[in-house]
């Protein structure tokens, strides 16, 4: 197949424009092409009043030689990539070496997936519950500020992307084509298959629940075990007379012991525990930068806008969505960026602590993006030097943060709310405007800035009006901040090698969110993928990537 790129047709082009703009580009007669298939469909919106689609296509053609030749010079002509997933290895009949995953988020069952397809019968252990209990457990807190710490938005099956977007999109590097083998078996799984052409794919909660669902009984019919309500607080690690350290075990809560030499950890940015159990074990973990913030809610129709001007609305585009950046230049804030984070559009702000007496904001959409706000994070990047006091000294410093935000919210996980008006000028919020916040189980109209560090509160104070001369209507007075946001990222990495093992623990292979990684449904998963090839290389005894380079 040849692929040609950056084809740009009129937003409410007919069916028969595609094929006729792909004909007309290549000067080729409707003879000469035999197929045509859509590999990414995008638009170009900085022009409201005349916005594009733009095209990434694939094209069987009848003499594709003589075509190449013709636009060797034309970096939008190329043959189309192979991007077929290909397993490094297969588990050999009567394998017994089974490799444990702890947690099952998108990192941990894509590696399951991929281990299990290659025929190693992982073991899954998630101290969470299956995907329909858990939603159950966290409906009780977005409604009855009922609490369940071990089954919430951050844990059980699915990881904290199931209470999400569902964005399938990320900026990572992808050469080996990772990212196309997650989203062909979230298709399989059930996820519409525009999520395979679309430039901004996302999916939605309500969708994910049956997805995840449909992956794990593919798993377990390859030979997969899931052990759910199942917490690892213990590594068993044998260490040798050279100092060498290499996995023998885990123990579960309860007394139970599993013996593994090879452990997938992928166990999310928020498993504080499971980090204290590291590093008392020795693993080797660094403190890593993240960023704090509020939640931010505009009409979603206002942004769409913004954005599309008269084709606001339109069913291709759908709801808008936006990213935004600030460097600050203020006295003693240079240096600092202030940013939109897991922008949602057409979705609602939900409760996502973890932790009895703390309160902490993330987005969700469905797959309609049908909710009256937008929203996203308003953050600010913070680095070890703004909480100094060793590798876990971040994790204390989003629990404080996080205290904060339940004390002023009324100490019930109302999350603490305010105009950006009342934000900008200073004053405490004792009212609320014409956009109402989606938070649930309800905020109270408090000052937020002592909710956080001053230098993040000045920070945002001095990005909002510089994202209104992006979005004009950004800071309006009556938007309606929620805080805080503390979970963007891991506290901490877990450092990995070439092989994908722990630095210094042979058999434990740090993976997604958690380990410092990913961010995000897409690239955890890829993540996942990538750490499930190390695991079978390591068990197959086959050689690495950089030594197969080599």
């Amino acid at each position: 197949m040849l692929r040609l790129t950056e084809l740009k047709l009129p937003l409410d082009h007919t069916p028969e424009a595609l094929r006729a703009a792909a004909l007309a580009r290549l000067g080729l007669q409707e003879p000469d092409l035999l197929d045509l298939h859509v590999f990414r469909r995008g638009y170009d919106a900085r022009k409201r009043t005349a916005i594009h689609l733009i095209y990434t296509l694939d094209l069987t053609l009848r003499n594709e030689a003589a075509v190449l030749r013709r636009f060797a010079q034309d970096p939008h002509v190329n043959p189309s990539p192979d991007m077929a997933y290909r397993f490094v290895g297969r588990a050999p009949e009567g394998f017994n070496d089974r490799p444990v995953v702890i947690g099952a988020g998108p990192c941990g069952l894509m590696a399951a997936l991929i281990l299990a397809q290659m025929g190693f019968r992982p073991i899954i252990l998630e101290r969470g519950k299956v995907v329909r209990e858990r939603t159950k457990d966290t409906w009780g807190l977005w409604r009855r500020s009922e609490l369940n710490p071990e089954s919430n938005v951050q844990f059980g099956e699915g990881g904290a992307g199931t209470f999400s977007d569902g964005k399938l999109y990320s900026q990572i590097k992808d050469p080996q084509h990772h990212s196309r083998k997650l989203l062909e078996e979230f298709v399989k799984a059930g996820a519409p298959e525009e999520i395979l052409y679309v430039s901004k794919p996302h999916i939605g909660t309500f969708r994910l629940v049956t997805m995840v669902e449909s992956m794990r009984r593919t798993i377990e019919e390859l030979g997969g075990e899931y052990r759910f309500s199942t917490k690892v607080v213990d590594l068993d690690v044998d260490v040798a007379s050279d100092g060498t350290r290499r996995m023998r075990g885990l123990h579960l809560e309860g007394g139970g012991y599993l013996e593994a030499s090879h452990v997938v950890l992928a166990v999310g940015h928020s498993a504080r525990d499971t980090f204290q159990m590291l590093l008392e074990r020795g693993v080797y973990m660094e403190a890593k930068p993240f960023s704090v913030g509020f939640r931010i809610e505009h009409p979603q129709g206002m942004i769409d806008t913004c954005r599309f001007g008269d084709f606001a609305g339109n069913k291709t585009l759908g709801a808008a969505d936006y990213k935004l950046a600030h460097h600050c230049k203020g006295k003693g804030l240079e240096g600092r960026t202030v940013y939109s984070f897991c922008m949602c559009p057409g979705g609602t702000v939900v409760a996502a602590t973890s932790e009895p007496g703390r309160v902490v904001t993330n987005g969700m959409s469905q797959y309609s993006r049908a909710e009256r706000n937008a929203n996203a994070a308003i953050v600010v990047s913070v680095t070890p030097e703004d909480y100094p006091g060793g590798v876990l000294a971040g994790i204390d410093f989003q629990r404080e943060l996080e205290e904060r935000a339940f004390r002023a919210g009324g100490g019930d996980y109302r999350a603490p709310a305010q105009t950006v008006g009342d934000f900008l000028a200073g004053r405490p919020s004792t009212t609320l405007g014409e956009v109402i916040p989606s938070y649930k189980p309800g905020v109270t109209p408090t000052d937020l800035a002592p909710c956080i560090p001053d230098f993040a509160a000045a920070a945002i104070r001095e990005a909002l009006p510089a994202f209104d001369r992006q979005i004009r209507g950004y800071a309006r007075p009556d938007a309606v901040m929620t805080g805080v946001e503390t979970r963007t990222s891991s506290p901490v990495r877990v450092r990995r090698g070439a092989a994908g093992h722990s630095l210094n623990t042979l058999g434990l292979f740090p993976a997604g969110e958690g380990a410092g990684y990913a961010g995000g449904i897409l690239s955890a998963g890829v993540d996942g993928i990538k750490t499930a090839e190390a695991v079978a290389r390591s068990l197959l005894g086959l050689p690495t990537e950089m030594e197969r380079a080599a």
